[in-house]
């Protein structure tokens, strides 16, 4: 056997995109996907996701408990310090803040943020720093929004949650307490989500001991991918095309007669349906039931379409369970509470930084590179 053979055999038991293999220990997160379970810090997403607000689920994330009330309006109050340190810096970021994709606009901010705000976090190690990251990714993602849309960014307010506040930021007016409610619920949902690529990317950044916004600024480059983070929008555009729950099963049908995909349906890890797809379908019927404007609309023909096609798909894949994922009902609750459809994945990176700190601080603790191996199959030279 020559060697190229001998470097495939001996890695031939090892999983292709790392598939299966422990690359650490954690205790911020577990995915069960045989039984759609998703747990948060020793909680069921159940039981946190409009129950306990964002700033409460950051506690849970970087000190390993669910805040007392002192603890939770420091960690509110260090989120809001985040938030203006970014705001200070958005004079410099116009050109940045033109980018045409949201998520290469969060990056550069992030990124410029760290080179002008490490001196603010001297001796700041802990969730102080987290906090200050965390705040600072929404920040950068609303002032992209208002400059897309041709507005001015503005100033965060640290009288209220950060939920809130960053509606408000990218909307240009306090919103109602139903939509920052709905918002909460989801940046709670999506906050963590075991060894995901993104994660991945920033606890590997971490493990060379290279500083948090780096391995921030890694992992929104990791979401920039369209395989990680990039379907809520195209949700939408599958609804607007459909139109009317009565449509539903009849274009499910022609979609998969041509071969194309179904967004929203099927996921890397759950067998079963996306728990984090319960608790915004549930989130989304609390913003109807008080009041918003086409929430229950969109939520039944968004209904109407799951149940098409996870029957029609259960029928041409029996032996591959496909059934809706969290980015299937994200699209409904940001379009409710009325986020442009481009600002989707950068919203989805304001809920994730919460996770994506708690892993660098975690990885830091930990204290060893990652550093996986690889299978040569190249030729190999003769002697």
């Amino acid at each position: 056997m020559d060697l190229a053979k001998q470097n495939g055999a001996k890695h031939a038991a090892k999983a292709s995109g790392l598939d299966g293999v422990v690359v650490a220990d954690t205790a911020l997160s577990e995915v069960d996907g045989e039984r759609g379970r998703l747990i948060v810090g020793g909680h069921d997403i159940e039981a946190l996701a409009g129950k306990v607000g964002f700033e409460d689920l950051c506690g849970l994330l970087w000190t390993g408990a669910l805040p007392d009330a002192a603890t939770r309006g420091a960690i509110a109050a260090a989120l809001a310090e985040g938030r203006a340190l970014a705001f200070e810096q958005i004079p410099s970021l116009e050109e940045t803040l033109t980018a045409e994709d949201g998520s290469a606009a969060l990056l550069s901010c992030v990124a410029h943020f760290g080179a002008r705000a490490a001196w603010r976090s001297e001796g700041q190690r802990g969730w102080v720093e987290l906090a200050h990251v965390t705040g600072a990714v929404a920040t950068f993602a609303a002032a992209w929004a208002r400059r897309r849309s041709g507005s001015t960014p503005i100033a965060p307010d640290a009288a209220l949650g950060h939920a809130a506040d960053f509606l408000r930021m990218v909307r240009g007016a306090a919103e109602t307490e139903a939509a920052a409610r709905a918002l909460d619920a989801y940046l709670v949902t999506v906050a963590d989500h075991g060894m995901n690529a993104s994660t991945f990317t920033a606890r590997v950044v971490a493990s060379t001991g290279s500083d948090l916004v780096s391995a921030i600024a890694a992992a929104i480059g990791a979401l920039k991918g369209p395989l990680h983070g990039g379907a809520p929008g195209p949700v939408l555009d599958m609804l607007d095309a459909i139109g009317d729950p009565s449509r539903a099963a009849a274009w499910i049908a022609a979609e998969l007669a041509a071969g194309r995909r179904i967004m929203g349906m099927g996921h890397r890890i759950y067998r079963v349906r996306d728990p984090r797809a319960a608790v915004l379908e549930r989130a989304i019927s609390e913003l109807e039931r008080d009041g918003s404007a086409g929430a229950g609309a969109r939520l039944a023909l968004a209904r109407a379409t799951e149940r098409a096609a996870e029957a029609q798909l259960a029928e041409r894949h029996p032996d591959r369970p496909l059934k809706a994922n969290v980015e299937f009902y994200t699209a409904v609750l940001l379009d409710a509470v009325g986020l442009p459809r481009e600002l989707f994945t950068p919203t989805f990176a304001v809920g994730r930084a919460a996770g994506w700190c708690a892993h660098v601080e975690e990885q830091r603790r930990a204290g060893r590179l990652i550093r996986p191996a690889s299978r040569y199959i190249g030729p190999i030279p003769t002697a």
